[in-house]
């Protein structure tokens, strides 16, 4: 397939170097790769990103460390240095969402729900959310959420 005609996903995660965020982004992107001649894999920091990836994305996965019952600051800074600039532009972009928690993680969840309704981005799968240290089980959950979402966007599902 033409590089011209692939189509581009964005992974933003807002964890810190070497935490268990990392593993899960890891395995999110071994999924994805699994179509890497259909889907361009860019992924960020939150902090380091901005209007210009989120512009160039068709999709968007996010993950978050659960940070006092709510998403990372990092993850907070993108969305508010991008809403505006992009609001109402990217309506019904897919979008996923992994959480990295020391709770049970609803918190994180709801706070970027609550945010990403107001892009009116289009959820497409449950969030995943891993309790503690990341056994197999849950980075083969995040590995399949990076396939679903490179997918969809292959097939032109979503």
């Amino acid at each position: 397939m033409d590089v011209r005609e692939q189509k581009r996903l964005l992974l933003l995660t807002a964890g810190h170097a070497g935490g268990r965020l990392e593993r899960l982004a890891q395995a999110v992107a071994e999924g994805i790769a699994e179509f890497a001649d259909e889907v361009e894999l860019r992924q960020h920091a939150a902090l380091a990103a901005g209007v210009d990836e989120l512009r160039w994305a068709q999709a968007v996965l996010l993950g978050t460390p659960e940070k006092f019952g709510y998403m990372a600051g990092a993850l907070k800074d993108f969305f508010d240095r991008t809403f505006y600039p992009t609001e109402g532009a990217l309506a019904g972009l897919p979008y996923a969402l992994f959480v990295s928690a020391g709770n049970d993680g609803t918190g994180a969840v709801s706070s970027v729900e609550r945010i990403v309704s107001g892009y009116r981005w289009n959820r497409i799968a449950e969030p995943v959310i891993v309790v503690g240290e990341p056994e197999e089980s849950a980075l083969t959950r995040c590995r399949e959420l990076g396939q679903t979402m490179a997918a969809g966007l292959a097939l032109g599902i979503f």
